[in-house]
């Protein structure tokens, strides 16, 4: 026989300074003093075999991602007031009753490049400041490199609420200082400002952090969005030219995925966009702004994907194209791939698989293919095995409720999400994507050593 049970749901309001529960619907009666109403609720469930609560506690994040320029000129102040959304708090940091505390890390190659600047700028402002600057790269991606920032951390002794920590760098420099500041106090405020195309619009947007372990993409992390992302192209200017190639693998990906201008733009301005490193320039009439346009469109639909599931809650993510793989391939050719040439290729060989699956057509796949080769990204690995693709898919699997939840475009700039791809599909596509694309890039040093 099914027990009687008694369900109650209660509400919880702040009375001065203390909580206290009411049945849901139930109003205070006589009571004078200010009242807070919390959006959390507990549900209390009473049976013969005991008592449970049910708490459902709604955590609100508000983070900007800001445009700017010229970010290290002293007289913007963007990086010291810019993450404030409160006018009062505003107000209240620029009064100047308290001396301004920043502790920054800065990649160790960002700072050999613009680290007199920052140095410059926070003196000029009167800030008292400390500069780590550390090698942040996939190699040292390490739960030791966080605890070596936490220590440093210490030693400042900053104030974990008005005092946010500064990372400048790259997506890895970003990811590490970002799980280091969840960490720290158990969430300390941090601001992140990338200096690659890359983690100018992927890493610099969105909410996760993370370290490598046990050879393992990103295995350790968690979910603490910085206060503030600050945008300055000028950075994306003194980079290599593989690294603009290395942060278009991930801008196509949202082209492919869902914007077909933003995939045209790829398309017709890539090699300028290259060339020009994603600098604006008024003489450029043929292209407009290419970069400004470009980087826009990337930003605004990876913020629509990544703000209404910032903790994955829901695994149906297009943003995953061109990561299935990739993690598995990026770790074992260490370092010999960079990120967006590791999601290239995985999506590189998607695109040959919604091609066998009959979900884009063969001229629909060459424009893709050769939208990468345009943008100089590789489309095939030797790493890239079929043994390394069946072991990366199976891993997707275990993390994934138990389906592969594979993006896929269904045409340019549209795309659809897919569990039924068998294993034939998979082998033929593979088949198919070698002889294709492994040919041609054999192909081409052979011509070149002709010349």
């Amino acid at each position: 026989m099914p027990q009687e049970t008694q369900q109650t749901d209660f509400q919880l309001v702040r009375v001065k300074s203390t909580w206290c529960r009411i049945k849901k619907g139930e109003a205070l009666s006589d009571c004078k003093d200010k009242i807070t109403l919390s959006e959390a609720k507990i549900g209390e469930c009473i049976s013969k075999g005991g008592i449970s609560w049910t708490i459902e506690a709604p955590i609100y994040f508000c983070y900007k991602v800001v445009e700017t320029y010229n970010i290290l000129d002293h007289s913007n102040t963007t990086l010291l007031w810019g993450h404030i959304t409160d006018p009062q708090q505003l107000e209240l940091a620029t009064s100047g009753k308290r001396k301004l505390r920043r502790f920054i890390v800065i990649d160790e190659v960002v700072d050999k490049l613009y680290g007199s600047k920052v140095r410059e700028y926070f003196e000029e402002n009167n800030v008292q400041h400390k500069i780590l600057a550390l090698p942040t790269t996939e190699e040292t991606k390490s739960m030791d490199l966080v605890l070596n920032i936490l220590q440093e951390v210490q030693n400042f002794s900053i104030d974990r609420r008005t005092e946010p920590i500064i990372a400048i760098g790259g997506g890895v420099c970003l990811d590490i200082v970002g799980l280091a500041a969840s960490l720290y106090r158990r969430r300390t405020p941090y601001i992140r400002v990338p200096t690659t195309l890359l983690s100018y619009v992927d890493a610099s947007v969105g909410a996760k952090n993370g370290v490598n372990f046990l050879q393992c993409k990103n295995k350790l992390g968690g979910y603490t969005p910085p206060v503030a992302s600050f945008l300055d192209r000028s950075f994306i200017q003194s980079i290599p030219r593989r690294h603009i190639s290395n942060g278009l693998g991930e801008i196509l990906k949202m082209a492919l995925m869902k914007h077909k201008g933003l995939f045209d733009l790829l398309k017709s301005h890539g090699k300028y966009l290259l060339d020009t490193k994603f600098q604006s320039y008024s003489s450029s009439a043929d292209h407009g702004d290419a970069a400004l346009q470009t980087t826009r469109i990337a930003i605004e639909t990876m913020l629509e994907e990544l703000a209404p599931n910032l903790w994955e809650d829901d695994l149906d993510r297009l943003v995953d194209f061109g990561h299935l793989i990739s993690p598995e391939l990026e770790m074992r050719v260490l370092p010999s791939l960079m990120h967006g040439e590791a999601v290239n290729i995985d999506m590189a060989f998607m695109t040959y698989v919604a091609h066998v699956r009959g979900l884009i057509t063969a001229e629909e796949k060459e424009q893709i293919i050769q939208c990468m080769r345009g943008l100089e990204l590789p489309v095939w690995h030797s790493g890239c095995s079929w043994p390394l693709i069946k072991r990366a898919l199976m891993e997707r699997l275990k993390h994934s409720g138990g389906q592969p939840r594979m993006p896929l475009p269904t045409g340019l700039g549209v795309a659809e999400i897919f569990n039924d791809t068998s294993e034939e599909t998979l082998e033929r596509a593979y088949e198919l994507w070698v002889r294709d694309c492994k040919t041609a890039l054999e192909e081409e040093p052979a011509a070149l050593s002709e010349l």
